[in-house]
């Protein structure tokens, strides 16, 4: 198993735009979801491709920034693996690879969030040595 990660650009989104639809349940348009990435790009945000056997099976996105509560932090966000090649350790590998990425960019914390109602996110993410601090509060304005 050859696993590698590629840092996906702005201008290259479009090859994880599937993948993406089918995390999001397809609730938005494409024109939507390219519209909100491309601001994003512009946020310290950063989009990576996994792919195995020169294949792209899964993408995750990272935050960086600062937190008065925990400093340089980096945070994973909308980690997704197709569902054929779930189950085979792939996603330990991809925070295995997250963690000394973030490292490298002087962060000393991982911090995420996670849908409530994702059971098995839950269990994966306190295996990986996460701790619930708290509720992820959202208002619509």
């Amino acid at each position: 198993m050859d696993l590698a990660f590629h840092k996906i650009l702005k201008e290259d989104f479009d090859i994880v735009l599937p993948l993406l639809q089918k995390l999001m349940n397809d609730q938005f348009s494409d024109a939507v979801l390219k519209e909100r990435f491309s601001e994003m790009f512009e946020q310290n945000y950063e989009c990576w491709g996994v792919y195995l056997d020169e294949k792209l099976i899964g993408f995750f996105g990272l935050w960086f920034m600062t937190r008065h509560y925990i400093g340089r932090s980096c945070e994973p966000d909308h980690v997704y693996i197709d569902e054929e090649n779930r189950g085979k350790g792939i996603g330990k590998k991809v925070f295995s690879w997250i963690y000394e990425y973030a490292k490298s960019r002087g962060c000393e914390a991982s911090e995420l969030n996670s849908y409530v109602v994702n059971y098995p996110s839950h269990k994966f993410y306190l295996n990986e040595g996460y701790e619930i601090w708290a509720h992820h509060f959202v208002k619509k304005l």
